[in-house]
């Protein structure tokens, strides 16, 4: 039987009571500081207050109906999960099993009827309307929907034995440094391979807490043990990539500082998955500005500047994924994001994804300023001269338009390359369609501009 407590209500409900809780706390404040407080204060208090009562009893009505459901019939359940069927299959042995379980099951690889012992013959699943029919009633008769978040819980093929099994290695992370090491590891693993797993997470708001307990309170001797760190950073990576997991993850109080420490002195494994788990939580737009405003940009940028293999491609995903807002434009800029990408395309180190974080920063005027002193312009016709890739050109041409639209002293250095190599005009003549129409710009911008110093 499943246990009752962290996981018995539907998140959603959860996560709603924790904001409301917030804002009367926030009211209430408001009202005993303010000897003159406005009666408009007093209302908006007591309508989240009854918006709190609300939700409560919801989530009491769901607990009721779980306890029903817990209470069926045996013939109702699944003889997997050991829990209400929501959809009866029959398999060919004749037994009646959930349709997501036995799905699991097969997918595994696993084709043994777990009734029966016997090899199944095939994998057809047929509906069993007779038990659904009968389910169906049954939950009726006690005013339970198929449909109701207690049931929808384990669309995923989660069972009993599944929660209680993540409550035994989330305990383990309070425990003594071996039990963490070893509970953080198969946490690592189940949340690689079983999806369902991360899943589990978002049904607690303080199943993230625990799991990173160890690197918020468990400062060994010598630091925290880097092993242990990695298996917990990418646990918290594997949770961030279900979708539903992305605000729950980035919410969690202590979630930046910690990715934030990892960035900066973890095993270049965990900093790369530090900065892979950044780049997934940074898919919701209210994510992008959280990571922002936690100061994550500075060390994704030192880690870029470092330059290890592992860790380029996930830090160059994150720091674009970040930079699509104005507001990280500027602070990508502040802590020297442009110097360090010129660095690494002088270098000719991953220029396809620094070209298009170039061009991504190239809409903030103070980015274009330093490409003009930091020499961005002979390094991105270089690059134009030598690049097989139509995007990498596409990208380069882009910024320089920017630059020769915004920085007339960088026109002499156009011009030379004009006379020298004829790139721009190669670029207007066989580039794609937005190539030939930035490089035309260029060069128009050009001629206009020596026909001026002529009539001038």
């Amino acid at each position: 039987m499943a246990k009752t407590g962290v996981f018995d209500s539907d998140p959603a409900v959860v996560a709603k009571a924790t904001e409301l809780k917030k804002e009367l706390l926030r009211l209430v404040r408001s009202i005993v500081d303010d000897e003159g407080c406005s009666t408009e204060t007093i209302d908006q208090a007591k309508e989240t207050l009854g918006a709190l009562k609300e939700l409560e009893l919801k989530k009491r009505s769901l607990s009721f109906k779980l306890k029903d459901i817990l209470a069926c019939p045996e013939e109702f359940k699944c003889p997997i999960s050991k829990e209400l069927m929501r959809d009866p299959v029959i398999v060919s042995t004749g037994q009646t099993y959930d349709r997501p379980f036995i799905q699991k099951q097969l997918k595994s690889g696993n084709r043994i009827c777990p009734q029966t012992q016997q090899v199944l013959s095939h994998s057809i699943l047929t509906p069993n309307n007779l038990v659904r029919g009968m389910i169906s009633q049954w939950c009726k008769d006690r005013g339970i929907q198929l449909s109701d978040p207690a049931l929808l819980a384990n669309e995923d093929g989660i069972t009993a034995s599944d929660r209680d099994h993540l409550l035994s290695l989330l305990q383990k992370m309070s425990s003594a440094l071996p039990e963490q090491k070893e509970a953080a590891k198969e946490l690592r693993l189940l949340t690689k391979r079983v999806p369902s797993f991360r899943a589990l997470f978002g049904e607690s708001l303080d199943a993230i807490p625990q799991l990173l307990s160890p690197l918020s309170e468990g400062k060994f001797e010598g630091g925290i043990h880097s092993e242990l760190q990695e298996d917990v950073i990418t646990t918290l990576l594997n949770l961030s990539i279900h979708d539903n997991n992305k605000k729950l993850v980035a919410e969690t109080p202590m979630v930046m500082p910690l990715l934030i420490e990892a960035l900066q002195s973890g095993t270049i494994q965990t900093r790369s998955n530090a900065a892979a788990a950044l780049f997934t939580l940074s898919a919701l737009d209210s994510n992008k500005a959280l990571i922002g405003e936690s100061g994550a940009l500075k060390p994704l940028i030192d880690l870029l500047e470092e330059g290890h293999p592992l860790a380029m491609k996930d830090v160059a995903s994150a720091i674009f994924n970040l930079c699509v807002t104005h507001e990280n434009k500027a602070r990508a800029v502040r802590v020297g994001a442009v110097k360090t990408i010129l660095m690494k395309l002088t270098n000719r180190m991953h220029v396809d994804e620094l070209l298009t974080i170039l061009a991504l920063l190239s809409s903030h005027p103070k980015a274009v300023e330093e490409m003009g002193d930091l020499g961005a312009v002979p390094c991105l016709l270089s690059i134009m001269r030598d690049a097989i890739c139509d995007r990498s050109k596409e990208n380069c041409i882009a910024v320089l338009h920017i630059i020769c639209f915004n920085d007339p002293t960088k026109w002499k250095e156009m011009r030379e390359e004009e006379k020298n190599y004829r790139t721009i005009s190669e670029l207007a003549k066989n580039g794609t369609s937005r190539s030939k129409r930035k490089a035309s710009g260029i060069l128009d911008r050009l001629n206009r501009g020596v026909n001026m110093t002529h009539t001038a």
